[in-house]
């Protein structure tokens, strides 16, 4: 799913097995602030192989797990299963159920995943009094993978209404097909499609490169690794993309919500602000607003959210990530598009995979391991 590969490319299950090293901010980022808010972890539930959340009907929390099943957290964890594709999914090399999202008046349900051929997946359910009605499935958009790795997978409802998915640049390692800069394909890219407003989905009239020969008309940014886990500020509207790197450095990236697509993030001729393998910048490059390398533990970057939640005031605003491999919670402090200061915030929560957000704008975190803990205030 996420683990950055070598160029000997073995990227195994979601496991991760990552021989990797961490986070060290680079020489040009600001000193680390010193920890503006205290939080604690609070286990709320276990899951098998949690892969993604999202705020659902009557204010629950959804819950993926990676073999393709859904489950939605109350107050006695994990209930049964609300919908299971298990026969429709692998979980070989990263692949499985990837992502999940609601539309805003949860009105459609939409999945991410790989089906059995390895080929990247979106399905539309309708949903009714916050049911999933399964005979309204429909399959969305499907694009094929060349390999098992780097498929992102992600989904999110942006703030214009309209559905964006991260798919990554078609794996192994290195980029070896150029995908990340190729307009002509989808994989390396974010896309916004309108799933509502056509079969089996328009293309919004705005999209950046719609008027652009040889395009595709779906991308709304470019130049991606493995954009593994991406979100919008509920505050701001503001876009940050956690990109997974390939030897050297991890990535976030950022659009403010004023933004009209197009965005070049570099891949694969950059890693971060670093030409990758003798590459060259490109002149629309944009640079991440954070990165940091492996001299320690860190290996592959779990993109989180803008906290916007009231149980923590010191931490609003700031934007919660942590790594697969060094699994501590940090946070950046922002302004205008710049990172102001980089906070520990004091807790490791091992392996993960990957954050969550309610309705309320409390963030949860999941482990590989199946632990789901809401971060509340120490």
């Amino acid at each position: 799913m996420k683990v950055r590969t070598r160029s000997s490319a073995i990227i195994g299950t979601i496991c991760l097995v990552a021989s990797l090293a961490l986070t060290t901010a680079s020489a040009d980022e600001p000193a680390a602030a010193r920890q503006t808010a205290q939080i604690t972890l609070k286990q709320v539930a276990t899951a098998k192989n949690p892969t993604a959340g999202a705020a659902g009907p009557g204010g629950k929390l959804w819950v993926a797990e990676r073999a393709g099943t859904v489950r939605v957290l109350g107050g006695k964890g994990l209930g049964k299963p609300v919908l299971d594709i298990s026969a429709e999914t692998t979980t070989d090399g990263e692949r499985g159920l990837l992502g999940i999202a609601f539309d805003r008046k949860y009105a459609h349900f939409y999945i991410s995943f790989t089906n059995v051929e390895g080929t990247s997946t979106v399905d539309e359910f309708a949903v009714r009094k916050g049911k999933i009605q399964p005979h309204t499935r429909r399959t969305v958009l499907t694009q094929t993978q060349p390999y098992a790795n780097h498929n992102g997978g992600d989904i999110k409802i942006g703030p214009d209404g309209y559905l964006y998915i991260a798919l990554g640049d078609g794996g192994s390692g290195g980029d070896p097909h150029g995908n990340g800069q190729n307009l002509g394909t989808l994989l390396g890219k974010l896309l916004r499609i309108d799933p509502r407003g056509g079969t089996p989905y328009a293309i919004p009239a705005d999209n950046p490169f719609v008027n652009t020969p040889g395009a595709k008309s779906e991308i709304w940014s470019y130049g991606l690794r493995n954009p593994w886990r991406f979100s919008f500020d509920a505050g701001t509207g503001d876009l940050l993309i956690g990109d997974v790197g390939q030897n050297d450095w991890e990535e976030i990236d950022w659009a403010p919500a004023s933004s009209r697509g197009g965005e070049n993030y570099g891949w694969g001729q950059m890693e971060g602000t670093h030409p990758f393998r003798g590459g060259t910048e490109p002149v629309n490059h944009v640079p991440p607003v954070h990165e940091y390398d492996r001299s320690n533990f860190g290996c592959s970057v779990t993109g989180g959210y803008v906290y916007r939640g009231k149980a923590i005031p010191a931490l609003r605003g700031q934007y919660v990530f942590s790594d697969y491999c060094d699994g501590t919670i940090r946070s950046l402090q922002m302004r205008n598009g710049k990172v102001t200061a980089v906070n520990d915030l004091g807790v490791n929560g091992g392996e993960i995979i990957s954050f969550a957000q309610d309705r309320n704008g409390e963030l949860y975190v999941f482990t590989i391991g199946g632990s789901l803990s809401r971060i509340d205030a120490a």
